[in-house]
């Protein structure tokens, strides 16, 4: 991958994508824990996105909340 500002940058494998209209869900798993990204079904098709590819989750916000 390509160097990123973004700090947490999570590696797994890519164990689903679902296509829509406009938009795709890749769920990736990492660890035994799944991450769903919504990305645009253009950016899969440049990425070459499909099960079992393995991609990294990279997750870039202002602000994270947490719940108990």
């Amino acid at each position: 991958m390509n160097k990123l500002s973004a700090r947490n940058q999570i590696k797994g494998k890519i164990v689903d994508v679902t296509k829509g209209a406009t938009t795709s869900h890749v769920r990736i798993d990492v660890g035994g824990t799944v991450i769903t990204a919504a990305i645009t079904n253009e950016a899969v098709a440049e990425l070459s996105l499909k099960a079992g590819v393995d991609a990294w989750a990279v997750i870039k916000a202002s602000d994270v909340m947490i719940g108990v």
